[in-house]
């Protein structure tokens, strides 16, 4: 273990990751960096560069980055462009922000000269995959330490023990039993998993939602929202510009005030279990809805159906940590190119948990044409009696195999 010199640590300064970093020290004898990503997740950060520092970290090897806006930008709306949902419906939170936490941990590798990282995801999950896929991706010769699969701190009391026996201090709400649950909080999404969640017959108790009402609970009065679209992207809400990740921090306040958001969800693990979560995504819900909308007027009948047909692909390419690998950047560059012409409005109403889309509109790649679609006298903008001829050619393989069925 002495060839390992300097390790960044993905560090938070919970118990968890506090462990970590110990046991780092004691046990390659590493110096080491701590990395705290500000990805959204509403919890005061600077707390972990006082926890670091008094555990020896040197102030230099503190690194705690507001990645908000580059989150936003650079992960969730390009994932949002290919209406992007795993299994029918998750929304993918807690995976997309993984390849960002994996760049970053490579770049300070990279700015500081350690030849090792480690994080904090146990040996069960998803996290270590997508963390280690995308580090071997952007530098194939980093060495990564994973102590879940390392170490026999195996539960909370020996993770409590170990802290206790160095030093570490232990916060009250451990010392209580902490959150009765497993939690991941980003721009995108809250993720509640463990405990009570582990009976998937068990319906999640009302406490546990953090950043939506009930559907019960939520204002009687619906709230109308425009989002104005560039290229497939959100720009405005209401007539105001605004930052990618200002965006979705209105978004998910307006959602979560109307009830919208909420999943229970049994998902099928990289690993290969099946693993029960709850989900709030109230921003990323509305977003979803909003930009079929704006697309169902932009895009090619034919482009939809394609994109449409590769979105669960690219889902799940996301899902299993492969952000990096050269098949998402394809897919990218074709998703990329489709919302060229994704540009205009669209009017949603937000009621009660709901979505409901009430108006679209693109003044510059609008392919509604009213002329043709009208019930009306389109005064000859199409010939119906086309359709005849459509129609045969369509059922002439048909008309074909019935007519041989016929004859024996």
């Amino acid at each position: 273990m002495s060839e390992i010199k300097k390790a960044v640590l993905a560090y938070s300064g919970g118990l968890d990751t506090s462990v970590i970093l110990k046991w780092l020290q004691d046990t390659y004898q590493c110096e080491v960096v701590t990395f705290t990503a500000d990805l959204g997740q509403g919890e005061e950060l600077e707390p972990a560069r006082a926890k670091a520092l008094k555990m020896g970290i040197k102030p230099e090897n503190i690194f705690i980055d507001d990645l908000r806006e580059e989150f936003v930008r650079d992960f969730v709306f390009p994932m949002f462009r290919a209406n992007t949902v795993y299994e029918g419906e998750y929304l993918l939170g807690t995976s997309i922000a993984r390849p960002l936490i994996a760049k970053r941990l490579i770049d300070i590798s990279n700015q500081t000269g350690a030849d090792a990282i480690s994080h904090g995801a146990t040996g069960k999950g998803n996290d270590q995959v997508r963390f280690e896929l995308g580090a071997y991706a952007l530098k194939p010769g980093i060495k990564i330490i994973a102590p879940w699969r390392e170490w026999d701190l195996l539960s909370r009391e020996k993770l409590m023990a170990y802290a206790e026996n160095a030093g570490i201090p232990i916060d009250m709400k451990h010392k209580q039993g902490g959150s009765p649950y497993s939690m991941d909080a980003n721009l995108l999404h809250i993720s509640f998993e463990g405990r009570h969640l582990e009976d998937p017959s068990a319906e999640a108790e009302e406490s546990m939602w953090r950043w939506t009402v009930s559907p019960e609970k939520a204002p009687d009065a619906a709230e109308y929202l425009d989002l104005e679209y560039e290229r497939g992207d959100i720009v405005a809400l209401n007539g105001e510009r605004m930052s990618a990740a200002a965006v979705l921090t209105k978004l998910n306040a307006l959602g979560g005030k109307h009830g919208i958001g909420r999943l229970d969800l049994v998902e099928n693990r990289y690993v290969g279990m099946k693993s029960r979560g709850c989900y709030e995504t109230p921003g990323g819900t509305i977003m979803l809805k909003a930009h079929r909308a704006i697309e169902s007027i932009t895009l090619d009948r034919e482009v939809a159906h394609l994109k449409d047909d590769l979105m669960p692909r690219y889902a799940s390419m996301i899902y299993n940590g492969y952000w990096w690998s050269p098949e998402r950047k394809a897919l990218q560059t074709l998703i990329d190119h489709t919302q060229q012409s994704v540009n205009g409005w669209v009017r949603v109403k937000l009621y009660k948990g709901n979505v409901i889309v009430v108006g679209r509109d693109s003044k510059t790649d609008s392919l509604f044409d009213s002329s043709i679609a009208t019930f009306e006298d389109d005064k000859g903008a199409y010939d119906q009696k086309d359709a005849a001829g459509f129609i045969k050619l369509n059922a002439l393989r048909m008309r074909i195999a019935a007519n041989l069925k016929n004859r024996k």
